[in-house]
């Protein structure tokens, strides 16, 4: 990608060499509030958080687990280490091209959507605290609607290389337009009407409506991508291949069959590879809005 010397984003919050600490947010290390955070942990809003990476994790060889409890256990505030945090060249460098590449899709959605509202992207190390409440770098990046802001540890793009072997800073790119298609989501009403159904249908089907939302992330990744080229020419040859090569390393079959060696269809909430592939590309193709209605579409 030709990004260097672009426009960075002001909507950054660096937290890095912070760490989220404290009573959970709202109190929710409190028992008597157990069972209403229970709920909205396998709410929409918990699921936009910890549905797919869930399995990333246990890809990389972390525990799941251990994000229900940080979940559970909250983080209302941030503190600070000791010793100043001192980036690596390499993390500085990541630093600036998510500044870089978020700027880009501001520029794209401001252009494509009327009264835009540009969403805040918190860099992190270690854990950070948000509106969803605590999570750790195992998380994965994610999106809460709470806050409307994105959140990344800059070591992610290290494990998408080594572990998932997905490497590129078009790769990179793709998960940061997904997020950003999660607030897209957010704006225009779908999350929240997502959110009123969970408590209407059984787990296997709203599983279903999961898939859909997120190939619809995907989708929108593809529509920024595709309008960032005609504004930019910052692709190069060999980016569309790195994001369609990440949107199959993230497929809910593939990362199924590498962390347990089975397959359970009715447990995707993300899209197979296939899936993830197809509607991300889609997008790229045709760059329209309309063309992005998974929830209607008979066939993913």
């Amino acid at each position: 990608m030709k990004w260097k010397g672009r426009r960075q984003s002001d909507n950054v919050d660096d937290r890095r060499g912070k760490s989220g600490t404290g009573q959970g947010i709202g109190g929710f290390n409190n028992p008597t509030l157990l069972a209403p955070l229970v709920k909205l942990l396998f709410s929409k809003v918990g699921l936009l958080i910890v549905g797919g990476f869930i399995v990333v994790s246990l890809v990389m060889g972390k525990n799941p687990l251990s994000l229900i409890t940080q979940l559970l256990s909250g983080g209302a505030t941030q503190t600070e280490s000791s010793t100043p945090y001192q980036a690596t060249a390499k993390d500085q460098e990541l630093a600036e091209f998510s500044a870089t590449i978020l700027a880009n899709t501001e520029d794209v959605w401001n252009k494509l959507l009327p009264n835009y509202r540009e969403p805040e992207l918190v860099l992190f190390t270690g854990s950070v605290s948000s509106a969803c409440g605590s999570a750790s770098s195992a998380t994965g990046p994610f999106y809460c609607p709470g806050d409307e802001k994105l959140y990344i540890d800059l070591s992610f793009f290290d494990e998408m290389e080594r572990r998932l072997n997905a490497p590129g800073d078009f790769a990179q790119a793709y998960v940061i337009a997904h997020e950003v298609g999660h607030h897209i989501q957010k704006i225009t009403g779908i999350s929240d009407k997502m959110n009123r159904l969970r408590g209407q249908l059984s787990e296997t089907e709203y599983n279903k409506y999961s898939v859909r939302v997120e190939l619809q992330a995907d989708f929108l990744a593809g529509v920024w991508a595709h309008h960032s080229q005609e504004m930019t020419q910052m692709m190069e040859t060999g980016d569309l291949e790195e994001a369609m090569n990440a949107a199959n390393a993230i497929g809910d079959d593939r990362l199924q069959k590498q962390s347990s060696g089975r397959v359970v269809p009715d447990s995707f909430t993300h899209g197979t590879s296939a899936q993830r592939m197809r509607w991300f590309k889609k997008g790229f193709d045709t760059g329209d809005l309309s063309q992005g209605d998974t929830f209607s579409a008979t066939s993913l």
